[in-house]
């Protein structure tokens, strides 16, 4: 048994070069106009294990609302059995995802304010939950992985899932909440240093609303989003400096010093700055993006 890291940010491809997944296993699915305002991006996975081998995968947060497919065997988290079909809700913390035998399926991730019109509740609703996508779907869940698996090839899974979320989107309202959307975006574009308040303003609401809006748009809170948007800020920046100077780092990322810093990636990666490196320095010397 292992443990890898596994992170994605905004701007990566298909994963971040710290991760431990094998080239190859991830490929991404171009996403259809008609999804393009609801849905960030799509995931084809694919990963064979040695029989009798476990592989843990260190999952960093990105607060992201997702949907995931499993043709194979479903991964899981704790120690109960995955589910073969899953929402998994908007998150801050990290996941240690177990996989074995072999793990094949479709993951799609969901842009800010995008739950409502494809799950047909509030994200807020499943916050830091695993639930069976049949609780929300009433049974349509299970009968799009089963015409997902007779399907020939992964082009025609991949199409025939696109079009079952188009047409949820056109039985729903189909509609992105602009004003979580906006002040999310406004978050993340100042690696979380905007603040709250000037973000309510911008979206033309209250510091109040704007909790409201987040909790059932996003999933988290405005300010849990901020933790994650600086976190992310700080990777990125870390992809520069193969030997930091962890005081600096933590300066110029919006950090109040180097303690909060590392309070931070304990509480958000599960794992000191000095711990991810040496997972990201592992991960990046046998991967390629």
């Amino acid at each position: 048994m292992g443990e890898r890291l596994f992170l994605r940010l905004d701007d990566d491809l298909l994963h971040g070069p710290e991760s431990g997944v094998p080239a190859g296993t991830l490929r991404a699915v171009p996403v259809s106009a008609a999804l393009q305002a609801h849905v960030s991006h799509i995931l084809l996975y694919r990963e064979t294990f040695a029989a009798g081998h476990e592989v843990h995968e260190r999952v960093l947060p990105d607060g992201a609302v997702r949907l995931v497919f499993n043709l194979g065997d479903a991964p899981s988290a704790g120690e109960g059995a995955g589910l073969p079909v899953e929402a998994i809700g908007a998150s801050a913390a990290p996941v240690v995802v177990r996989m074995r035998d072999t793990v094949e399926g479709m993951s799609v991730t969901l842009r800010p304010g995008a739950a409502a019109a494809l799950l047909g509740l509030p994200a807020g609703e499943i916050t830091g939950q695993a639930v069976h996508l049949d609780e929300l779907w009433r049974g349509g869940a299970a009968e799009l992985l089963t015409r997902m698996a007779e399907a020939p090839d992964d082009a025609a899974r991949a199409a025939l899932l696109q079009s079952v979320l188009e047409r949820r989107l056109r039985d729903s309202s189909g509609a992105v909440h602009a004003a979580a959307m906006h002040a999310a975006r406004l978050i993340s574009e100042s690696g979380g240093r905007k603040p709250l308040r000037d973000v309510a303003v911008a979206v033309g609401v209250g510091e109040r609303r704007l909790q409201q809006l987040f909790h059932a748009h996003v999933g988290l809170s405005p300010r849990a989003w901020a933790r994650l948007a600086r976190l992310h800020d700080c990777l990125r920046a870390l992809r520069l400096q193969p030997a930091p100077a962890w005081a600096d780092v933590a300066v110029e990322s919006g950090f109040y010093d180097q303690s909060h810093l590392v309070n931070e990636f304990r509480a958000l990666c599960g794992v000191t700055p000095t711990e991810f490196m040496g997972h990201a320095i592992s991960g990046s010397s046998k991967t390629l993006v």
